[in-house]
């Protein structure tokens, strides 16, 4: 056997094995499961009382979360979900400057809730805020 036959040869059995490698884990790999990642929503309302949610959810953002766990409710505008009610409260900025604060870590989150990215274990906070 020559030295190019020799290496075609363990080229095709390096490729089935990879490929006998690949099907055994697609056959053998558990199937996610619903609600991989769990987050927390702390609510702070306008007279200072909180409420803490405890949501499971496979999706990739914040905001369908929020909106599936009927915890938010809003608008769509040209930056996604607008937020105008948390936990049945409503913050209406053309009345009183009211707004609710979308927070992580303390921080404002710097994307709408559309664009948040969420992963397991995360906190987040609405905060009832005026302006």
């Amino acid at each position: 056997m020559n030295k190019n036959k020799k290496i075609f040869v363990a080229a095709v059995a390096v490729v089935a094995l990879i490929a006998i490698l690949l099907g055994v884990w697609f056959v053998t790999r558990s199937a996610a499961a619903q609600g991989s990642k769990t987050i927390t929503v702390e609510v702070v309302h306008k007279d200072g009382s909180e409420k803490e949610f405890t949501c499971r959810t496979d999706e990739a953002y914040l905001g369908p979360v929020l909106e599936a766990e009927g915890i938010a409710q809003g608008e769509e505008g040209p930056y996604g979900l607008f937020i105008t009610v948390v936990d049945g409260e409503r913050a209406v900025y053309e009345e009183d400057g009211a707004y609710w604060a979308v927070m992580q870590g303390g921080e404002f989150t710097p994307l709408g809730v559309d664009e948040t990215p969420i992963q397991d274990g995360d906190a987040f906070s609405l905060v009832y805020t005026r302006a």
